[in-house]
């Protein structure tokens, strides 16, 4: 390996990595508050992008069918509980959210020619069809069981996660499909040359860290889910809804997954199983972090991008086998010098 080499396969390691830490801290970020291994996280990544080459093939998306389906679902377990409880209200009000918004942005959609549009507009048309399946999901799948275990979230996260990838080929198909850069051209730096996707996937993916962590800091709902991570009881006391923070925590999970996945588009083919083995790199970039430390999650999803890229070299073959073989060190010593807690406390 001579130096133009590896300077390449650092800059595929930056680039991916940079996909996973955005996946890893969206991972964290739904964990700490809802207590959810969010395992699903890659499906938004593949949904993203294969929404997009949907708009841009001139095809009406199958997203629009399971936003318009999880909505009407989630009125349905609203009404149920307003009509138990007499509160009629509510049920407007869930009506208003889950339905009637899901069905303004299908009718926009399908009345605009997304293939003659700009690509900007075509990113924002796939925003808003992927984006609002976050708060919809946890509302249908997790918020019910919200009081339940960690294992049982877990389960659900996995069947959530099959049920996904199972849609995904039956709207998308099992083709896989590339989306156009979003600019042209390169930066030459000596014997590096970096093509313009890589330094937006690079960019965004900073730019994306920064506004979370001025989001978390300074603004009131985000101080609010700092609040229901570090102590659920003590956020109901103090008068927050830990519903509100856990759609609200699905939703920023949901927009960080797809547009990872309209970055990630243009530089790898996407088909409807790939936002699987991405999720679970996402995933163990987290536990390299440790589930609770975002600076960790992004080191290590780095660490995993650039342990990738060289694997892909030195032993493609076994590359996945060995980005995945390195979670099992890490458990180990973690539970070396860690102490066995029981979920109560």
């Amino acid at each position: 390996m001579d130096l133009s080499i590896a300077l390449l396969l650092g800059q595929d390691g930056l680039t991916n990595g940079a996909i996973y830490a955005l996946l890893a801290l969206a991972l964290v970020m739904v964990f700490a508050v809802t207590r959810v291994i969010f395992i699903p996280q890659g499906q938004f990544v593949a949904y993203g992008a294969l929404t997009m080459a949907g708009l841009q093939s001139g095809k009406l998306p199958g997203t629009v069918w399971l936003l318009l389906g999880l909505g009407a679902l989630a009125v349905v377990m609203d009404g149920w509980i307003a009509l138990r409880d007499k509160q009629l209200r509510k049920l407007a009000r869930s009506a208003a959210f889950n339905l009637l918004v899901p069905l303004a942005i299908a009718g926009l959609i399908a009345g605009l020619k997304a293939d003659t549009l700009p690509l900007p507009v075509q990113i924002l048309l796939s925003l808003l069809l992927v984006v609002p399946l976050g708060p919809l999901l946890y509302r249908v799948a997790y918020q019910p069981l919200a009081e339940a275990t960690v294992l049982t979230l877990l389960i659900v996260s996995v069947a959530v996660d099959f049920a996904m990838m199972g849609l995904g080929l039956l709207f998308f198909g099992p083709e896989a499909f590339r989306t156009p850069a979003f600019s042209e051209g390169s930066l030459t730096l000596g014997e590096l040359t970096i093509n313009a996707q890589t330094l937006w996937v690079i960019g965004c993916s900073a730019v994306l860290i920064v506004v979370l962590f001025l989001f978390f800091e300074k603004t009131l709902y985000g101080k609010a889910l700092r609040a229901t991570a570090l102590n659920r009881v003590g956020a109901r006391l103090m008068g927050i809804p830990t519903t509100m923070a856990g759609k609200l925590t699905f939703f920023v999970a949901a927009l960080i997954g797809t547009f990872s996945g309209l970055l990630f588009a243009p530089i790898t083919p996407i088909s409807y199983d790939t936002g699987f083995l991405i999720g679970l790199k996402g995933f163990v970039a987290a536990i390299l972090g440790g589930l609770g430390s975002y600076p960790l999650a992004a080191v290590g999803a780095v660490f995993v991008g650039l342990l990738e890229s060289f694997s892909s070299f030195w032993a493609s073959e076994y590359k996945e086998v060995i980005v995945f073989t390195i979670i099992i060190p890490v458990l180990l010593w973690r539970s070396l010098f860690s102490h066995h807690v029981e979920e109560e406390e």
